[in-house]
């Protein structure tokens, strides 16, 4: 059977329970069996899952694709209305209002559970009654636990008022373990089946020159999802296909570059955000054409699924990413170590039985975007948060299940590509700015080619390279390299130019932790969508010895923002990559429009020195011999704690990369110091002062 009739017969089997739960659902509404304080919090829901299954039966019988596209907006609005920033405030989905309600446990119980009934918009479109099924029934379990004890209080005055946090978090953790086999084991297969095409087929088959398509997705739709459609479709032909081609040779080059066969490969993924289908439809041309085919998965919303508030896989627009930060650690209320273990062997079940498949997978293909409000969360001490054993399970569980990917879809054989263009919300120069982007997508990878040599022909005769900040900026680290066993033949620093990395600009090598030390700083840097002012990390022997920031009046409250999203609840995390970004261009347009602050870490890494905190580049990958377009090999692909993968892979990665750039106007110098002293200077005030390397700073005349 193909995965459509699995489906059909899936929907076929829970038919029955289905049908029994909307019932229920609907007198739920009606009904006041419960304690009058929870008596709205349930009613509301109950209405908003009624609401749901109504949406999934229009798709189901045909309805809606008779909606007109205000219909199909006014009903998209209505779905995402109660998280958005007005309604927030006083949503049960808000963990802080919920707790007001009902008190600090309670309260965060019900509103998971809330957005855990949120997660199911999706389903409605992609008639996944099964699901929708598991949903209805949780819900209804933990009313039922609320009437139970409502009925017992009558008959025994003086009694706890509802069951207890205890009982409600003891049903939905054996929701997220007993599930994991439904939820998890799905996912897993989303990723590496081509049979899974909900959004391939919409994206091949709707009518792209028309708005209605994106409604069919089941994700929220604003202005830039649709301005962006509309923008693509003003383009030529000739303008889609050379970004399409710029996608797809990136990452067929990305193969060729490190000694990668893509022929033992016949699935690729293909990660986007809606509205640039025109272009993910040509894309997905191309990559056929190399004995690929497509898999596109949605971005998890569920407890059991998701990865905190990160989007990986094709989404929408977030309604409200203070809502998306505030539950990104649910799993708080319910993890413990037989649950980790749980996951894991969910995991480990369903890649043996489908080995087969999961060593077809190349990695990812993803197109980003940016130019979206820039976002810094509020600080809302009522949502949880992992407490220091669940931090040190969190850890262990990534760590794990990345090895357990690796053992299935080995990192050695698999690559990756990654573009990013802006949309509509980036401001009233939107078409020029995107214009602007497709040109800084499209340099000249020969010319940046042999002005990155002449760098790297200097930074390979280091012993150290050293940074230093200007004005208000603190930066000052001395970085240790790699010494060269054999110059002729090796190098230190990777050449890039377009292809795993799309735009061109950047020299890149993993530096020596021992003896790499000083203060990195940075006023103002977004990361993975976050906001950081006056960012500050401190090295010692090239590992994170302290670490502060300016988002918040509490510095603690700074440093566990800090903890939680850059160190990635690890206690410490070492230099995986110094990089000296070289596109001048992207720098220019930046200033030019104003947008230094919304370009994404993938363009504003190549507008100056970077440096990773995480693994390596080479990550995984690291025995793979690699060389630089001028044939010598690249050497400096680890260090002392990924070369632990010899003896335990759990000590040797940290499964994250996190990219921090300081702008050009933000520097006083870049200097290599060889081992006899010499210093030679690379950038000095901001401005490329090395000999054979001034090409770089005509862009710099526009400003």
């Amino acid at each position: 059977m193909n995965i459509r009739e699995i489906q059909a017969e899936k929907n076929a089997q829970y038919e029955e329970r289905h049908a029994l739960a909307v019932g229920r659902l609907r007198g739920i509404v009606s009904e006041e069996t419960v304690p009058e304080r929870f008596l709205a919090y349930f009613q509301d829901v109950a209405i908003f899952l009624l609401e749901l299954e109504n949406v999934r039966r229009k798709v189901e019988s045909g309805e809606w694709e008779r909606y007109s596209v205000e219909e199909m907006k006014s009903l998209n609005e209505i779905l995402y209305r109660d998280v958005m920033e007005e309604q927030y405030v006083r949503s049960f989905a808000n963990p802080a209002y919920a707790a007001e309600r009902f008190g600090l446990e309670m309260g965060r119980l019900l509103s998971m559970l809330y957005a855990e009934m949120r997660s199911g918009i999706p389903y409605c479109f992609e008639n996944h009654t099964d699901y929708l099924t598991i949903l209805f029934e949780l819900f209804i379990e933990v009313y039922n636990a609320f009437e139970s004890a409502c009925r017992q209080e009558k008959d025994m005055p003086g009694g706890e008022e509802g069951p207890g946090a205890g009982a409600v978090r003891d049903i939905l953790y054996w929701y997220a373990s007993d599930y994991c086999d439904v939820f998890l084991a799905d996912r897993i297969l989303e990723q590496i089946d081509p049979e899974y095409s909900f959004a391939v087929d919409i994206i091949e088959h709707e009518d792209l020159d028309s708005d209605r398509y994106l409604y069919r997705f089941g994700e929220y739709i604003t202005e830039n999802e649709l301005g962006t459609a509309r923008h693509l479709r003003t383009l030529p032909e000739e303008t889609l296909r050379k970004m399409a081609d710029v996608y797809t040779e990136g990452y067929r080059i990305g193969f060729i570059n490190t000694g990668k066969d893509l022929s033992k490969k016949s699935v690729v993924n293909i990660r986007y955000t809606l509205g640039f289908e025109k272009v993910i439809r040509i894309a997905m041309e191309n990559f056929r054409k190399m004995g690929l085919e497509p898999v596109i998965y949605r971005a998890a919303s569920g407890i059991v699924t998701k990865r905190e508030h990160h989007k990986i896989g094709y989404h929408g627009a977030v309604a409200n990413w203070q809502y998306e930060y505030d539950h990104r650690q649910d799993q708080a209320l319910i993890m413990d170590k037989r649950y980790i273990e749980r996951r894991l062997e969910v995991m480990r079940t369903v890649y043996e039985q489908h080995r087969d498949q999961a060593a077809q997978f190349a990695g990812p293909a993803v197109m980003e975007t940016f130019g979206e409000k820039p976002f810094s969360p509020g600080t809302v001490p009522e949502a949880p948060r992992y407490d220091e054993e669940q931090k040190e399970l969190a850890v262990s569980y990534d760590s794990r299940s990345g090895q357990l990917t690796n053992e299935y879809i080995k990192g050695e054989e698999r690559s990756f590509t990654i573009v990013a263009y802006p949309v509509p919300e980036i401001g009233e120069d939107y078409p020029e700015i995107f214009n602007e982007v497709i040109r800084i997508n499209t340099l000249d990878a020969g010319l940046y080619e042999n002005v990155q040599q002449t760098m790297i022909d200097a930074l390979d005769q280091g012993d150290y390279v050293h940074v230093t900040g200007k004005g208000d900026n603190r930066t000052d680290i001395r970085v240790k390299l790699y010494r060269l066993n054999n110059p002729e033949r090796e190098t230190v620093f990777e050449n890039c130019v377009a292809d795993v990395n799309i735009p061109v600009g950047e020299v890149f090598t993993s530096p020596v932790l021992e003896g790499t030390n000083g203060t990195l700083h940075v006023s103002r840097v977004y990361l993975e969508g976050l906001e950081y002012r006056d960012l500050e990390l401190i090295f010692k022997d090239g590992m994170i010895a302290d670490y502060r920031c300016g988002n918040f009046d509490d510095t603690e409250e700074g440093r566990r923002y800090i903890a939680d999203n850059v160190l990635k609840g690890h206690r410490t995390l070492p230099l995986g990559e110094f990089a000296i970004g070289t596109n001048t261009t992207a720098y220019v347009v930046g200033k030019k429009y104003g947008i230094e602050d919304k370009l994404p870490i993938l363009i504003a890494e190549k507008t100056g020195p970077h440096f990773a905190v995480g693994d390596t580049c080479y990550s995984l990958s690291e025995d793979i011999r690699v060389y630089n377009p001028n044939g010598k090999e690249i050497v400096a692909k680890e260090n002392s704690v990924s070369a632990r993968r010899r003896e335990d892979m759990s000590r040797a990665y940290f499964h994250c990369h996190t990219d921090i750039t300081i702008p050009y106007e933000e520097l006083e110098e870049i200097c290599v110091v060889t081992k006899e002293g010499k210093h030679i200077i690379l950038l000095k005030d901001g401005r490329f002062v090395l000999p054979g390397t001034e090409i770089l700073n005509e862009p710099f005349r526009e400003l």
